[in-house]
């Protein structure tokens, strides 16, 4: 806080007052200052470095929830490819086995679509009541209110009945505007049909059965659209099957095809072990954790001389919470797998470099796992698997990362300390104000009494002067 004293010479005294009373304040202020200013430097220190940690471990754990995926699974033992993508696609699980298929697919599983009768346009008047939606044996009712329109009976179907696989939409041709309904059930016997409202001049607007023998092809009126709903048909080498989806999950063991073009139309599907695949995967978990090993030693070493003695303190430089984040993630990597031929790290290659405490991956170890040991079926199970690696790895981090746990625990208690240093801060100051103004005033009454005194002595001896003067003239 700046001092309201004006430095200067007193007027009486001619001694420089506010230089004095800058000194007396100063040496009074200096030590509770000194603590002042060495508590918030590593009070907003450590807030830092508390806000890096959180974002390390948060990066940390969306690197394993990533490597941990079950929709793209990361550490597949085995990986399919297809000779044409535009005809199959095929992924594969640790259950699969080497070898290469022949798929043909003769037609794809379909869906049906049913059409209203022709109304003017979007905007047209349907009639209020209930609407019935039949797919698969199942009834869906809506209640089409007064005053509905083709377009808002198509917004009220999405919204209600999407989630169950029906969906509206309205096609415009010449003849004028059509509520079409689909679903995204496929297969023979996935039928859809609607009876109820949607009249027009008192006409039935929309099929009401599919077993009528107008149902499938009446061009202005109301029906189905398109072919009844199909099962797909294909072949595994030579064996054929069938299926209700394009989703291929059961036909052979360990992989799973989408049929995606028929006609005919044949591609090749390969399964080889995903040594590639594997390798990259691993390599991102290493990263991840030695990125989290290198923030911690960058948060904890200080600045070193030449002499090597430490310096400058880093931002948590003394703190032992970073030496418990690094203690918990790296129990982990110790514990023994539950695989049958895999069950340490080390067998892949993967070690632990006794200077930095960061992890090292040898890829021609890793190499000769995944040709001489055959260990690749068991990685996925390793890493992934029920009480896993990455499983293992996020239980560590979670009692740190947590809302309201460890991290956030210590960002409100040094948010605390920073507000509680500040009021201190504001005190010292009211005091050091207050100090000033005492000892201003103090001072220039002193200077000013000393004025006075030396006007007083100076009035006296110009009297005893005159006086001497006097005698000597007389």
């Amino acid at each position: 806080m700046a001092s309201p004293i004006l430095p200067g010479a007193g007027l009486g005294s001619g001694l420089d007052t506010g230089a004095i009373v800058k000194a007396l304040v100063d040496a009074d202020k200096v030590a509770k200052q000194t603590q002042i200013d060495r508590q918030t430097k590593i009070t907003t220190s450590s807030l830092s470095g508390i806000g890096t940690l959180k974002s390390v471990l948060a990066a940390f754990q969306t690197a394993m929830k990533n490597l941990g995926s079950t929709t793209t699974p990361q550490f597949s033992g085995f990986a399919a490819s297809s000779s044409d993508v535009k005809v199959v696609t095929a992924t594969s699980n640790n259950s699969a086995v080497k070898g290469s298929y022949v798929i043909k697919v003769d037609n794809l599983a379909t869906s049906a679509k049913v059409a209203s009768e022709v109304f003017t346009n979007a905007s047209s008047a349907v009639a209020e009541g209930p609407l019935t939606i039949t797919l698969n044996s199942k009834d869906y009712v809506l209640d089409v209110p007064a005053g509905a329109t083709l377009q808002s009976v198509r917004d009220l179907i999405n919204s209600k009945f999407q989630g169950d696989g029906i969906n509206a939409n309205i096609i415009t041709d010449k003849d004028g505007s059509r509520l079409v309904l689909g679903s995204s059930a496929t297969g023979a016997g996935s039928e859809i049909s609607v009876t109820g409202v949607m009249t027009i001049n008192g006409q039935q607007a929309m099929a009401a059965d599919p077993n009528d023998p107008d149902y499938p092809n009446v061009p202005l009126g109301a029906g189905r659209i398109g072919d009844a709903a199909t099962d797909a048909k294909f072949s595994v080498d030579g064996l054929s099957m069938t299926s209700k989806t394009n989703t291929i999950d059961n036909a052979v063991s360990g992989l799973s095809f989408n049929l995606l073009a028929g006609g005919g139309a044949t591609s090749t599907v390969t399964v080889a072990t995903n040594t590639d695949g594997l390798k990259a995967s691993i390599q991102k978990f290493v990263d991840a954790y030695n990125a989290v090993v290198s923030s911690i030693g960058t948060l904890t070493k200080p600045t070193l001389d030449s002499d090597g003695k430490p310096t400058v303190a880093a931002a948590l430089t003394g703190d032992a919470l970073p030496r418990s984040i690094l203690a918990a993630i790296r129990g982990p990597l110790t514990e023994i797998g539950a695989g049958d031929k895999l069950t340490v790290l080390a067998q892949l290659g993967i070690t632990t470099n006794q200077k930095t405490g960061a992890l090292d991956f040898d890829s021609t170890k890793f190499t000769a796992a995944m040709t001489d040991k055959s260990l690749g079926g068991e990685v996925q199970a390793f890493f992934t698997g029920t009480g896993g690696l990455l499983e293992r790895m996020d239980k560590a981090i979670v009692p740190y990362t947590q809302t309201g746990e460890i991290l956030d625990t210590r960002t409100t208690n040094l948010n605390k300390n920073k507000a509680n240093l500040a009021e201190q801060q504001a005190a010292l100051d009211r005091r050091v104000a207050t100090l000033t103004a005492v000892l201003t005033k103090k001072y220039n009454d002193m200077d000013s009494l000393v004025g006075k005194l030396k006007a007083t002595a100076s009035n006296i001896t110009s009297i005893f002067e005159a006086m001497t003067a006097q005698q000597r003239n007389s």
